[in-house]
């Protein structure tokens, strides 16, 4: 294994902590908040330090990494970088348990939203801000990864082919810094787009910019203790529902909706997103009376995005429903989490295709991918059901595990679902009384291995183990 290899790349992954770290520095004595400042400094010369002991270590080694030490860089970045990121709720004067802050970070950095604070009205600015920002970093390293990594097509069980995935004559082993930095461009951009709107909009700056970032990382912090508390009009919930729809979608599909002739082709499975959006919204409007359209789209939205933030509460009980959308979740190349639609729309077409030759053997069926060029076969079949069976593994695995530490079965079941799928534990899954902090201590530390679990997919482990126990 290409141990120095990896060690680059984790070096160079250290660093973006370290600016995080400058950038809360430099708010805190700006706005004078100086009650973790010790902390941050801190968080900022480990990465510092940890980051150039990684890449000096690695720098003059063989860059060319193949798929299983990318899969390792990736779970391993997880890790270390978690750990950075719970310095500062380690050193805070909040006296937070090492494993509460470790929750806290892998909750942030995979977007899921978990939170071990009970109000959040409480804390100090900097931290809801540091909070905040590493979603948004953890959704940056997850679109690097899914062009960098998963892209790879000896195993591409994210089917990265089958999407739009920007300038198809770029070559991800050697165009590392260049997709790296379109990434960043692009991702950047729209949290800038997010943060212009919702400023206009009469929402404050600094809730602005907690929600851009976390709406386009498809997370779940809130600088607050509820959404409602800053999108009050229906002009806020207009624009938040533009921002679910942005954060679901591709992340190119803004980038190329006013320039490619082609878009519906290369775009497919944004519009099948949207479609999906549409007809859910409309059958659930027309069942639950004491909403009304905007709110009924805030929590379609929110739940196929896989943020799971909402303005509002249900008087009914429609759990499965939104559970069922997060399952579903958003575009392949997005930051969403779930099964994905593409795969569905896959397992769903191939099932019908053989049932339309079993009753009509001689007659061409068309097999393409919505209106692409791509066709199905057995490799994408059988990619998509692997996924679509081991995603209810995990959730059988995992409920069944939390069961031992007095979740009762329905809350278990949920909670599984909603680690897996990366999503917050808001009212509409019934979910809002579970207090994280006073889970047991095993009980957290299997949250956070399956909330990485939920975002790298269990194959990705499951290959890892093959490599280093069953080489033949």
């Amino acid at each position: 294994m290409n141990l120095k290899g990896i060690s680059y790349y984790l070096g160079i992954f250290c660093y973006p902590i370290t600016c995080l770290a400058i950038l809360n520095i430099l708010y805190s004595s700006y706005f004078d908040y100086f009650l973790n400042t010790d902390s941050y400094i801190f968080t900022m010369i480990a990465s510092f330090s940890l980051g150039s002991f990684f890449y000096f270590l690695g720098k003059n080694s063989d860059k060319n990494v193949n798929f299983y030490e990318q899969i390792s860089i990736i779970i391993l970045n997880y890790f270390i970088i978690s750990i950075l990121i719970g310095l500062p709720y380690y050193l805070s004067n909040y006296q937070i348990t090492f494993i509460n802050a470790l929750f806290e970070a892998v909750s942030g950095i995979t977007g899921t939203g978990f939170t071990i604070f009970e109000n959040i009205k409480y804390l100090d600015p900097t931290l809801i801000l540091w909070r905040s920002s590493t979603q948004w970093i953890g959704g940056m390293y997850f679109l690097i990864y899914l062009m960098l990594f998963f892209s790879s097509s000896k195993f591409n069980y994210k089917l990265q082919n089958l999407i739009f995935t920007s300038d198809k004559s770029i070559n991800p082993e050697i165009n590392i810094k260049k997709i790296s930095t379109n990434i960043f461009i692009y991702y950047s951009l729209i949290t800038i787009l997010l943060f212009f709107i919702f400023s206009i909009s009469n929402v404050r700056l600094f809730d602005s910019l907690n929600i851009a970032m976390t709406i386009i990382s498809s997370g779940g912090f809130l600088p607050t203790n509820s959404l409602s508390q800053i999108i009050k009009t229906n002009t806020q919930e207009i624009i938040l529902c533009i921002a679910f729809l942005f954060s679901a979608l591709n992340i190119f599909f803004l980038i190329n909706l006013f320039k490619r002739n082609n878009i519906i082709a290369d775009h497919s499975e944004d519009f099948l997103i949207i479609f999906t959006v549409f007809i859910a919204t409309i059958t659930l409007f027309f069942l639950i009376n004491d909403l009304s359209f905007l709110e009924t789209l805030i929590n379609i939205l929110s739940s196929i995005s896989t943020s799971g933030i909402t303005t509002n509460k249900l008087s009914g009980n429609y759990s499965l429903f939104f559970l069922f959308l997060t399952i579903v979740g958003g575009s392949l190349m997005s930051n969403t989490s779930g099964v994905k639609i593409l795969r569905f729309y896959i397992l769903l077409k191939a099932s019908f295709l053989e049932i339309f030759k079993l009753v009509k053997p001689n007659n061409i069926v068309n097999q393409n991918i919505l209106y692409s060029n791509n066709k199905i076969n057995n490799e994408t079949v059988k990619l998509s059901f692997f996924i679509f069976i081991s995603f209810f593994i995990s959730i059988f695995f995992l409920s069944s595990l939390l069961l031992f530490d007095q979740i009762n079965f329905e809350n278990s079941f949920k909670l599984s679902i909603l680690t897996l799928t990366n999503t917050v534990n808001n009212g509409i899954y019934g979910l809002t009384d579970i207090n994280f902090s006073n889970l047991l201590t095993y009980s957290k530390i299997l949250i956070i291995i399956f909330m990485i679990i939920g975002k790298i997919e269990l194959l990705s482990l499951l290959l890892i183990i093959r490599k280093l126990f069953f080489k033949n």
